[in-house]
Order: structure tokens, then C-alpha cells, then sequence
């Protein structure tokens, strides 16, 4: 491929909700500008974009893929992203690096909850947008409806560019909103001249009236002219405020084709060049670690070499390679490159640009274009390659937090390493899974986006990396605690011969008033000698021992105030180790004395709905046991409800709220203290343990 000047590039994400049409779509870019010699299909698990194992064997995208084309002397990079939640990293990833976005919609299924994700991503990082309405060759697809749809949720900001124009009942050809010309499709995308009925004409310019009006508010020139011109626009000046207004976000054209049959593809490839911006004319700024100043990049190449690393890509077949963004500066073949994240040089060999797994060299990147670098040592998501005379740091893409966790462990015990350094790597591409080591609940947290992100990991750990994992429920980290005081004598006396063992403790056990998550507060009151000092320590390390494993239901004790206050010891016999045993079975008795009770750790919890779904929701956190505190507004539609819920509560609730919302809601919540649980909760929860009391590892 050519290396392309930061004016003939664009960077254009594809969005929309999966099932759209989004990889056909690219995969119909590709063939009509050469870069394949016939269309792959999903269904046949041979696209470019698709190319991972999981996204062929499940037909749908899992992580965004770069399909850069060549289309009239323009270097189009596509980023063609997943269309289900659980992938919204990858979404974010791409909206980050690009800078426009066409957002796919179904013309059957219509205004789909991933297209409207998709806008909300475009509203957020301020992308231009297009809407391509897909599958117009299909029974019932009415584009008209799709239109409706969205004028009804975006106002006036929706402007159909098209008018569908039919033979019999088939959609052959559209007439432009531009223009006002009819174009039949004829042969791999081309157009033929077509009569418009007079019934469209009358449409098309009633709607082309409405764009005039509106373009012509994004400048005082175009008014100007406007009112001159008896309430019209010349063509170039309909084009050049219609530009002003999709990159402003005022104006959001709506065309329709069918990617399959590539019809209208060739209109999308056209108008992406002619409206989106190109990265030259665009800003973009970071900050110089050194002197804490501003750098304007602006994607200038005569600005010091920076590069910003959106995306990794990390594959046992074809290694790993830093998808960067160039964003001023030209990138050249054997640079040596400053990471300004990690303080460390990285010299790149060689460059390439990604054309989905495969990689095609080239000699540079101008600013403005995305490109990969293999092999970086320290280099991952997010991080900033610069030049050492000007370390500059763009600030990372923020992206969503993930909630949903399951507790995994290896099948066989021999691949325990394995199965960590397969999850290192794989968390390298996708910064949305996480791994937890629980080590006072004895397990392993793999934390994703929602169920079927978590699903698909186990799927790849066995496909790609040969280790097999359950994936099972967590446990919950209760603790035990006391509510009364208790008074306790305890003796430990064994004599075998030689010397005895003697360790004698009178002790009281409170509940702390204060600081109540702390194990145990430990005081002595002894007086006389009758448990000498030298022994404190052994009563000390016998406390500490025994909180770990509660003599509830094995769980950790907290909250608790223990007092020596008298004993006895034998000059001979008494050793730490008896005293250190007397205490620990004066712990377990005078808790079990002391009203011993259960607490369940407790959950903030903060759930953004469409204010439709607000009762429902708030009648399924009441069944969880939560509690909610209040509602407030968050955007138009949505409203946030803050609750509190028990831990237990919240297994399973990402599905939960997907399945109550159709996908519209979300949720975040963070741990905020323990509370004593209900009397049925622990009674459940005393019986399922029984087993772990006498069991050292306390584990299930």
C-alpha cells in the first residue's frame, strides 16, 4: 500500500448493534476497492475482519479489527468493532483513535440498543457520523421507518440524504437529497442515471427545503446567501455546510444501500471523503512530562515525532504489535521511539500497517494514520511513544470498568502457570478483563464485561492457549462477628512424660464499639503474675490465629475486643505454645458465647435505566434484598437509582438488568462496609459450612 499525507487519510469507526451488517459492510469496501477479488461472508467465517477463531466459529465480532482501503486517492482506515456490550471495550479503543463514525442500522430490524450505544460513544468523543441503513435488499426492510425512528429520538439533527426508489416492489436506485438526481445500481456498485417519480421529487424537495435551512444556520456567510438567493443554496455550498454541519455534530445524514450486493456502498465510500474531516485538519494535544507544558500535535508532520498506542493485538501465531495512531511527526522504519508511560526507549524496526491479521510493511507513517509495531518490549495500551528530547503524553482512552466475575480454577492442577500467563496475555489486548487473587477467600476472580465475555475467554484459554478452566460461582467473603460479652475459663494441660505442656487464660470478649472491621483489639488486666508477661505474646498469636477461621462458619472474624484479665502457669510445664493453645480454644468458646453472628458484605450500587424501565428495576433490586436510597436524573430519558444491595445480590445481575432493559441499562457499584445478615442467610450459610470447621484449608 502507499504511504498516504495526513490529508488524503481517514479514520472512520463502524459501529452499530450486532447483527447489523457492520463486517459485511467492510468486507464490501475491501472488494470494491481492490483489496480482495471476491466478498467473504460471516456465515462462511471468511472475512478479513473477522479473522480470530471465536469470531468465525460464533459468526460475530469480538475485537475491532483495522481494514484500511484505497478509494480515489484516499487512504480509508476502517476499524469495523463488535457490536455486543461485552465488547464495548474495543468500541471505546476505536472511537478513541478515530475520527468519524458510521453507525450501521438494520433496515429490517430497525433503531436497534447498539445503535444507540454507538451514537451515545459518537456524543461523548465528539465524532462526526453517518448513519447507513443496511439490508435494503431484504423482505420488509423500510427505510422510511428507520428515518422515522431515529428523527423521533435525535430531532432535527437527522437528515435523510436519500429517497429509495423502486421497480415494481423492489428498491433499484435512490434519489439524492444533493443532487436531486436519480441513480439506479447497476454491476459491483456502479450507478446509472434514473428518473425520479413525481411523488419522490415532491419529498426530495420538501426535504431538501428543511436541509437548506438548517445548513444554512452553521455560518453567517451561508445565511447570508441563504436569504439572497430567495431561501436557496448553490450545490457547493449545500456540500460545504453540510460538512461544517456533520463535523460539528449539528447534522446527521441518513443513507441506505445493500452491503451484500455492494449498492450504495460505493455513495458511503464518497461521502466519508467528501465530509468527514481529515486528521490534519483536526486537534489534538498532549502534555511534555519534562516541562509540564501543552503540546499542540494537531497531527502536524512538522511537529516532533508522537504516537499514541490505541489497541494490542497479542497472537500465539503471529506475535504481538502495538496498533498506534501517529499524531505528529513522520514514523520511520528503525526510529528509536521514547515511551513516556514506562520511561523507556523502544526502537522500532519495522512498521506496518494491519489489514485484519495481516500485516503489510511499510516504510513510514505520516501523522494522521494508524499503523502497528511488533515486538515493543514494555509498550501496552494506552501508552505514548515519543522522542526523548520532547516526551509527550496524550492521555489514555477512559474505558468502561468491568463488574461481572466468576471464579475460575484450572481442570488440571499442572497448568495453573500456564492458564496465568495465557490470561497475562490476553489482558494485554483487552484492558476490560482483569484477574483477582482472593487470597482470603482461597480463589481466583476472572472479572469481564458480562457473562458471554467471560465465556468466550474460558472458550479461547482451551482453543488458542490448551488449558481448560471451570468457571464456577465466587464465594462470598462473609464475616463473623459477636454481638454480646462472654466470660471465659480456659485450661490446656497435657502430660506425656518429661515435661508437661500448662497454659492457663481467664478471658472477656467484647464487641469492639469502635473501628468494628478490625479482627480484634487484644488488652490485659492481669494482675499479680498470674499469667507472667513474657506469655502476653503467645495469647497475642493465638488471637491472630484463630480470627482467620471463625468457629461460626469458618469465615474471618472481625469486630471483636479480647481482655486477659487472669490465669495460671506452671513454672515448669508452661510454655508460648500452651498459652497460645488456651487461648485459642478460649476464642472459640467465648465467641460461640457471645451471640456469634453472620455479616454479609454490602455493595453501593448506582444503575443507569431509561426512566421506562425505573419501576421494574427498582421491583427486581427489592426481590435482591437491596435497598434503594433515591433516584436522580442522569441524560434526556435516564434516570440513575442508588441503592444498596448484599454481594449475593449481585451475582448474575448484569444479564439480569440486560434481559429487564433490552440492553439499555447499566450498573456500577463498589463495596461499602458489612452488616449483619438475616437470620435465614446465615442459617443457610452455617449449614453449607458445617464441613469447613474442621478443615484446615477452609476452602470449597
Amino acid at each position: 500500500m502507499n504511504v498516504y499525507t495526513g490529508d488524503k487519510i481517514r479514520n472512520v469507526a463502524i459501529m452499530g448493534h450486532g447483527g447489523a451488517g457492520k463486517t459485511t459492510l467492510v468486507e464490501a469496501c475491501a472488494f470494491l476497492s481492490g483489496v480482495t477479488t471476491r466478498m467473504g461472508k460471516v456465515s462462511d467465517g471468511n472475512t478479513i475482519s473477522d479473522y480470530d477463531k471465536e469470531e468465525q466459529k460464533r459468526q460475530f465480532s469480538i475485537g475491532t479489527s483495522v481494514v484500511p482501503i484505497e478509494w480515489n486517492g484516499t487512504k480509508i482506515n476502517f476499524l469495523d468493532t463488535p457490536g455486543y456490550f461485552d465488547f464495548v471495550g474495543e468500541v471505546e479503543e476505536a472511537a478513541g483513535a478515530a475520527a468519524g463514525a458510521v453507525i450501521v442500522i438494520s433496515g429490517k430490524a430497525g433503531l436497534e440498543v447498539g445503535a444507540e450505544k454507538a451514537w451515545e460513544l459518537c456524543e461523548k468523543n465528539k465524532l462526526a457520523r453517518i448513519i447507513y441503513v443496511s439490508d435494503m435488499d431484504v423482505e420488509n426492510a423500510d427505510y422510511n421507518k428507520v428515518v422515522d425512528e431515529l428523527s423521533a429520538k435525535y430531532g432535527n439533527r437527522i437528515s435523510a440524504f436519500m429517497r429509495p426508489l423502486k421497480e415494481g416492489e423492489k428498491i433499484v436506485g435512490f434519489a439524492s437529497l444533493i443532487s436531486e438526481k436519480g441513480h439506479k445500481w447497476a454491476a459491483n456498485g456502479k450507478l446509472e442515471d434514473m428518473n425520479i417519480p413525481d411523488d419522490v421529487k415532491a419529498e426530495l424537495e420538501t426535504s431538501r427545503k428543511a436541509l437548506m435551512e438548517t445548513v444554512a444556520e452553521t455560518s453567517e456567510e451561508l445565511m447570508d446567501k441563504f436569504l439572497e438567493q430567495d431561501e436557496t443554496l448553490s450545490e457547493e455550498d449545500l456540500k460545504a455546510g453540510v460538512k461544517v454541519g456533520i463535523n460539528d455534530g449539528s447534522l446527521v445524514p441518513v443513507i441506505f444501500g445493500s452491503s451484500i450486493n455492494c449498492h450504495g456502498v460505493p455513495t458511503l465510500l464518497d461521502d466519508v471523503i467528501k465530509y468527514f474531516m481529515s486528521p490534519d485538519t483536526r486537534k489534538i494535544s498532549g502534555t511534555n512530562t519534562k516541562t509540564n507544558e501543552t503540546f499542540d500535535a494537531d497531527y502536524d508532520i512538522s511537529k516532533p515525532k508522537t504516537a499514541y498506542v490505541w489497541k494490542t493485538i497479542v497472537d500465539p501465531f503471529i506475535g504481538k504489535y502495538s496498533m498506534i495512531k501517529v499524531c505528529s511527526g513522520v514514523l520511520k522504519s528503525d526510529d528509536t521511539l521514547y515511551n513516556t508511560n514506562k520511561e523507556t526507549e523502544e526502537r522500532i524496526s519495522k512498521l506496518y500497517i494491519m489489514r485484519g491479521n495481516k500485516p503489510i510493511e511499510v516504510p513510514e507513517l505520516h501523522a494522521g494514520d494508524i499503523g502497528a509495531v511488533q515486538k515493543l518490549s514494555v509498550t501496552a495500551t494506552g501508552d505514548t511513544l515519543a522522542t526523548k528530547a520532547a516526551p509527550i503524553q496524550y492521555e489514555a482512552t477512559p474505558l468502561s470498568k468491568p463488574y461481572t466475575y466468576m471464579r475460575y480454577n484450572a481442570k488440571n492442577k499442572g497448568d495453573i502457570d500456564k492458564v496465568s500467563s495465557a490470561l497475562q496475555k490476553m489482558m494485554q489486548e483487552d484492558h476490560t478483563l482483569k484477574t483477582v487473587n482472593d487470597a482470603e477467600n482461597r480463589q481466583t476472580l476472572l472479572y469481564g464485561m458480562g457473562d458471554q465475555h467471560l465465556e468466550i475467554v474460558q472458550s479461547k484459554l482451551l482453543s488458542v492457549y490448551k488449558c481448560d478452566v471451570d468457571l464456577i460461582q465466587p464465594k462470598v467473603a462473609y464475616r463473623e462477628t459477636i454481638r454480646k460479652n462472654s466470660d471465659v475459663d480456659s485450661k490446656y494441660k497435657k502430660q506425656s512424660g518429661g515435661h508437661g505442656q500448662y497454659g492457663h487464660v481467664k478471658m472477656r470478649f467484647e464487641p469492639l464499639t469502635e473501628d468494628a472491621e478490625r479482627p480484634f483489639v487484644f488488652d490485659q488486666e492481669v494482675v499479680g503474675g498470674s499469667v507472667p508477661k513474657n506469655y502476653f505474646p503467645a495469647v497475642e498469636k493465638g488471637l491472630a490465629e484463630s480470627v482467620q477461621k471463625g468457629p461460626l462458619a469458618a469465615y474471618p472474624v472481625v469486630g471483636i475486643h479480647a481482655i486477659l484479665y487472669d490465669g495460671s502457669y506452671h513454672p515448669v510445664d508452661s510454655s508460648e505454645q500452651a498459652f497460645k493453645t488456651a487461648t485459642i480454644q478460649a476464642f472459640k468458646k467465648g465467641i460461640l458465647e457471645a451471640s456469634p453472628v453472620l455479616l454479609e458484605p454490602i455493595a453501593s450500587l448506582k444503575v443507569t435505566v431509561p426512566d421506562d424501565y425505573t419501576g421494574d428495576v427498582m421491583g427486581d433490586l427489592n426481590k435482591r434484598r437491596g435497598r434503594v436510597l433515591g433516584m436522580n436524573p442522569a441524560s434526556p430519558g435516564k434516570t440513575v437509582i442508588e441503592a444498596e444491595i448484599p454481594m449475593t445480590g449481585l451475582y448474575g445481575y448484569c444479564t439480569i438488568l440486560r434481559s429487564m432493559t433490552g440492553g439499555r441499562g447499566e450498573y456500577a457499584y463498589e463495596f461499602v462496609r458489612y452488616e449483619q445478615a438475616p437470620s435465614d442467610v446465615q442459617e443457610k450459610e452455617v449449614a453449607a459450612r458445617a464441613s469447613k470447621l474442621n478443615d484446615d484449608s477452609a476452602d470449597d
